[in-house]
């Protein structure tokens, strides 16, 4: 019975493991898809020091940082053009980082099958039904 309930137990949490492989899967190939979309938005942000900071910092160093910055947009565009194309690479991500979840989870299966026969071969259960049960009762 205890063999049993570790089972379940162990196939409950692959079957939880393998739903939220396939829900983060579908949301990153969904996202990664629609990434797309959003070219163009980021060149059109103009990012600069906020208001309250500027007093504080030297004109110089404020005209680095808002060019610095308003080099980032374009590359900001280009990532966001080649993540359709890193879609494929997410399902293959997936599937790999699945499998290696679900050996680790068959592998704690086992394990935990072997401590139970360890356990019961030692005379930690089975009720009185092993062997070592029958000799105490022969011997006494």
């Amino acid at each position: 019975m205890l063999y049993a309930f570790t089972w379940t137990i162990v196939f409950t949490l692959l079957a939880l493991w393998s739903l939220a492989a396939w829900a983060l899967h579908a949301a990153g190939t969904w996202t990664a898809t629609n990434a797309g979309a959003l070219t163009g938005a980021a060149s059109s942000v103009e990012l600069r020091l906020p208001d309250w900071l500027a007093p504080w910092v030297p004109p110089e160093i404020a005209q680095s940082f808002t060019s610095l910055l308003s080099g980032l947009g374009p590359l900001v565009d280009n990532l966001l053009q080649a993540a359709p194309a890193l879609a494929s690479g997410l399902t293959v991500a997936t599937w790999v980082i699945w499998g290696i979840g679900s050996v680790l989870l068959v592998a704690l299966g086992a394990g935990a099958h072997l401590l139970i026969a360890v356990w019961q071969r030692r005379g930690g259960g089975g009720g009185g039904s092993g062997p070592r049960s029958a000799r105490a009762l022969s011997a006494g």
